[in-house]
């Protein structure tokens, strides 16, 4: 199974934080040496849709978008819910954060999952952190590594 992290992120809303950039590309690298693993943005929705609907494989990709009112997992859970996908044959995962006024209905139709980080809200750039920490720690989980010590 592939990962991408998605972002919709117009280029004027991007921040140049060289932080939260080599985070992202940190958990990313970790990530990729248990599945492969990479990030992706977007200007808008419809750039993402897109990209979306021209991912080829044997078997269609599975979009999880990122909504305030998803599904609230804890680690274990998300972990869980990534390992089944995985082993039920999901060939391509996408992670998705939307645009800040939201996803449009058409986008809400494309997920086979709505996922909430919780109730408070972050910036694009710190969500995407957050995210890719959250895969990370989930393949960490699957793979019985002790980054994970169950708190």
């Amino acid at each position: 199974m592939k990962i991408s992290l998605a972002a919709v992120m117009p280029r004027r809303t991007r921040s140049k934080s060289e932080a939260t950039d080599r985070l992202l590309a940190d958990y990313i690298e970790r990530s990729s040496r248990y599945l492969p693993c990479e990030s992706q943005t977007f200007e808008d929705e419809s750039a993402f849709l897109a990209w979306l609907t021209h991912q080829s494989g044997r078997s269609p990709i599975h979009a999880i978008l990122l909504d305030s009112r998803g599904r609230q997992f804890s680690s274990e859970e998300f972990a869980a819910r990534l390992g089944t996908l995985r082993d039920s044959g999901t060939q391509r995962l996408v992670l998705a954060i939307g645009p800040a006024d939201g996803w449009s209905s058409a986008a809400l139709d494309q997920a086979g999952l709505l996922f909430s980080l919780g109730r408070i809200t972050l910036p694009h750039q710190l969500a995407r952190v957050v995210l890719a920490e959250q895969v990370y720690r989930a393949l960490t989980i699957l793979a019985g590594h002790p980054y994970h010590s169950g708190h």
